[in-house]
């Protein structure tokens, strides 16, 4: 028997991750090295433009998103496709159209995401508002409506 009873780094963030079809999860991945790739407009506005494609999460809905200088925060809702599938797909076109207009070497992303299925309505309004605040939180402008790279389906 090779299990480990307590994982660590990607293995732990993977230990008991579930694929619930027209389950809520809040999501958040990093830039590989915790380089700040979207701390430009150019590659945060490339970003944010393939993140409101449809196609870029497979089957799954894009609730809420806020992208950050060096990570990624989403809210989605799964249909069919399994959560890891729904993630490697929307990193994976994240990276190329980025790449496209920025030449930065691989790797884009850390191979990891950490993921949180939510359980209530109340759940989700309360992730919704930490997305939208996170630029404010951490200092990035003093208003929520100043911050350009965010985006949620109850507007």
């Amino acid at each position: 028997m090779n299990a480990r009873p307590n994982p660590s780094g990607h293995a732990r963030l993977r230990a008991g991750r579930r694929s619930i079809p027209g389950q809520v999860y809040l999501l958040t991945t990093c830039c590989a090295g915790g380089w700040k790739r979207f701390a430009e407009h150019p590659a945060a506005h490339e970003a944010a433009r393939t993140l409101a494609q449809p196609c870029a999460w497979g089957d799954a809905g894009l609730l809420a998103w806020v992208l950050m200088p060096d990570h990624l925060h989403l809210l989605i809702q799964l249909e069919e496709q399994p959560l890891g599938r729904v993630m490697q797909q929307g990193k994976s076109r994240i990276a190329v159209a980025v790449q496209r207009i920025e030449q930065a070497p691989p790797p884009f992303w850390q191979p990891a995401f950490h993921d949180r299925a939510l359980r209530s309505e109340e759940d989700i309004r309360r992730a919704a508002r930490y997305l939208v605040a996170n630029p404010l939180r951490a200092g990035l402008v003093d208003e929520i409506g100043a911050y350009p790279y965010w985006d949620a389906v109850w507007l």
